[in-house]
């Protein structure tokens, strides 16, 4: 098992929790809205096989929350710093729902640092008219029953055994994550006539039974970007890459291969 390295790295004056673990191709991941667990089996499986280099958001975890920070767009701007302060080159950028949206806000802006681009059920568009809800309102659902919407099999996280401290990280994840996305709900509305100015191979992995964002939604977000491909992972909800976790990482893996070749590239050293 490889290790696990934690640090604390500043970007646009913002100081970020970061768990790095793992050799070979770096991929930098970006977790969803209930924050980062590198402990988690899919983090480990991940770590078997690319250079992983995973940032608690701003507001998320340990990393802090400055007042210039208060929304995706600008979390955005701090991650293309934290790319560029790592001399991060040929990069594999994965994000995940809320993670997804930030990678997609970030590819709009600059892509030199990538080698391709990964979206998992992302969030963050808009596609139909004001009154057409397309992402389901998860400001709405009472957190027990989060679990319905995330995993194919309904399955949630219980809380019973988890520390304070654990509970503590969990509630401010939350909170930002609520004032990231609270208004426009779930979404930028400007961010899907942004999307024809990504310019790296990317990857759109979908869940066949999200229930959060569908699969129709994650078709459209494909066709905004020029040359994508668009796949779903039977049996996988929302987090696809928790349901699927063997399945996910084969598909990152194979991607990865076809954007970067087969020789490994070495990223900076935290």
């Amino acid at each position: 098992m490889a290790a696990t390295n934690f640090s604390i790295e500043k970007a646009a004056n913002v100081k970020l929790e970061v768990c790095r673990s793992g050799n070979g191709r770096p991929l930098v991941f970006l977790h969803p809205g209930d924050g980062l667990d590198c402990e988690s089996r899919f983090f480990t499986e991940l770590a078997q096989e690319f250079d992983v280099i995973a940032p608690s958001h701003p507001g998320f975890g340990g990393s802090d929350l400055p007042d210039h920070v208060t929304t995706v767009d600008d979390i955005s701007y701090v991650y293309l710093d934290f790319l560029a302060n790592l001399n991060l080159k040929q990069v594999l950028l994965v994000g995940v729902s809320l993670g997804a949206w930030i990678a997609a806000e970030m590819a709009t802006k600059c892509t030199h640092r990538l080698a391709g681009l990964v979206l998992a059920d992302s969030i963050g568009a808009k596609f139909g008219d004001r009154h057409t809800r397309e992402i389901a309102d998860l400001f709405s659902v009472p957190q027990y029953r989060l679990g319905e919407l995330f995993y194919y099999d309904g399955h949630r996280k219980e809380f019973a055994n988890q520390t304070d401290g654990q509970l503590e990280r969990l509630a401010r994840n939350h909170e930002t994550f609520a004032l990231l996305a609270w208004s426009p709900t779930l979404h930028n509305p400007k961010l899907r006539r942004r999307l024809g100015l990504i310019d790296v191979p990317t990857l759109l992995l979908w869940g066949g039974d999200d229930k959060v964002v569908s699969p129709d939604y994650g078709r459209q977000f494909a066709a905004e970007i020029h040359g994508s491909r668009f796949e779903l992972i039977e049996k996988a909800g929302h987090y696809a890459h928790e349901d699927q976790t063997e399945q996910f990482i084969a598909r990152l893996k194979e991607f990865s291969e076809q954007v970067t070749g087969s020789s490994v590239t070495t990223s900076a050293i935290l």
